[in-house]
């Protein structure tokens, strides 16, 4: 099985932004970019994307998940980055299509197929540090992937950071890839020094995401999450999860967390912690590492509220449980 990510159908849907209007939307190749040397991306970083996924229901159908709220926050990230304004029903329209070509290519559960829409300045000029992109470039890119978790889902090893910052604190809720540029560094050395998988930003003792995930603590019948502020990414899945958990009848508290609380809650018996995020839908967390003292989260193993949350959203993609949210949208 190739690594995840890795395997690009032949093809993708684009359009440019030029002399203040959209073109059409063409089917091109993927290899088919081409940019100058002094694009606006490549040296001031006009860039942002998302990520959603389609998926093949048992009578052949396919479906994407939560559309609306991707391309709500990819315009979104696309406004607070100063590129072009997008046209929303454009980009539905681009995905539906795209998608609907390559419907056989769908893999079947437990995989599904990746999209990656994407938007960056490509005007040239380097000149223009301090002024936004004129022009711009808006690819809609698939992947099929197979089961994130195909060696099985084992627990993570987090370190927690309260120096550090996954990004500056404005840019938190753009889905820019310098962000996760940024976390690279502290995350490679945790995993060097303390063989870490990620790290649990906690600036000031604030917990709040990893260089990839939003993080939730399950306490009991609690589920504890940093509330929505411009610091940190509004996670697709993480709202998901939310709202699946007050399905089961959980209470769900948005709030503020600190180190010192998440420490004291995790050492409790039943207590689980997970990672939410659109590749893995929800990762168990199995330990975390503060001030070079190890804390086990309740067992140490995926609990079971972590994988009955993960199941809930899974079996609503695949078509295996009633949406009751309308999150689906049928491709064919």
């Amino acid at each position: 099985m190739a690594v995840f990510g890795t395997v690009f159908m032949p093809q993708m849907t684009m359009i440019t932004f030029e002399n203040e209007k959209w073109s059409d939307a063409q089917v091109v190749s993927s290899q088919s970019i081409n940019l100058h040397p002094g694009a606006h991306v490549l040296h001031y970083s006009s860039t942002c994307f998302e990520g959603l996924k389609a998926f093949r229901h048992s009578d052949g159908s396919i479906y994407t998940f939560r559309m609306d709220q991707n391309i709500a926050r990819f315009a979104q990230s696309s406004q607070l980055l100063s590129l072009p304004n997008v046209d929303k029903q454009q980009i539905s329209d681009m995905i539906l299509n795209i998608v609907g070509q390559y419907a056989n290519d769908v893999p079947e559960p437990p995989g599904s197929m990746y999209i990656r829409p994407t938007h960056i300045g490509i005007e040239a000029s380097i000149g223009k540090a301090a002024a936004p992109s004129l022009s711009s470039m808006l690819y809609v890119l698939l992947s099929p992937v197979g089961d994130y978790f195909a060696g099985g889902a084992k627990p993570l090893r987090l370190l927690l950071d309260e120096d550090g910052m996954r990004c500056a604190p404005h840019m938190g809720m753009v889905k820019s890839g310098g962000n996760y540029a940024s976390a690279l560094p502290p995350i490679m050395k945790a995993q060097k020094e303390v063989q870490a998988d990620q790290i649990l930003f906690c600036p000031n003792g604030d917990v709040q995401e990893t260089g990839a995930a939003n993080f939730l603590l399950i306490d009991g019948n609690e589920i504890i999450t940093k509330a929505l502020d411009s610091s940190f990414l509004h996670g697709v899945t993480r709202n998901s999860i939310l709202t699946l958990a007050k399905d089961l009848g959980m209470q769900v508290s948005e709030r503020s967390l600190t180190v010192k609380e998440l420490l004291e809650r995790a050492s409790k018996p039943g207590t689980e912690a997970a990672l939410s995020g659109t590749a893995a839908v929800l990762t168990p967390v199995g330990t975390f590492v503060h001030k070079d003292t190890e804390y086990t989260v309740g067992s140490g193993a995926a609990g079971p509220t972590t994988m009955k949350l993960r199941q809930a959203l899974n079996d609503i993609q695949w078509g295996k449980a009633p949406d009751t949210h309308g999150w689906l949208v049928k491709v064919k």
